[in-house]
């Protein structure tokens, strides 16, 4: 699944605020849709943002860096998502 519902461009914003900008927009979103998240190509980045959502229950399908960049496809949790965690 390589399709996302929105584009959040986050490139020259640093920790904790990609990571707060990511969550704050997740929270808008509507459960199970996708969003790609761009981020600068450094370490924090990557190892943060991606580390903080998933131990919120969001679902991370993707990471790839394209060009200097990370894009990284969040998937919104679920219901069910949140019900497989349970069980």
């Amino acid at each position: 699944m390589d399709k996302s519902n929105q584009i959040l461009d986050l490139k020259g914003v640093f920790c904790p605020m990609n990571y707060l900008k990511t969550r704050s927009f997740l929270e808008k979103m509507e459960d199970g849709e996708v969003v790609e998240v761009l981020l600068d190509d450094n370490d924090e980045s990557i190892l943060n943002v991606p580390k903080k959502v998933k131990k919120e229950g969001h679902v991370i399908l993707k990471i790839e860096s394209i060009n200097g960049q990370y894009r990284v496809l969040i998937k919104k949790r679920t219901i069910k998502d949140i019900n497989q965690e349970i069980e």
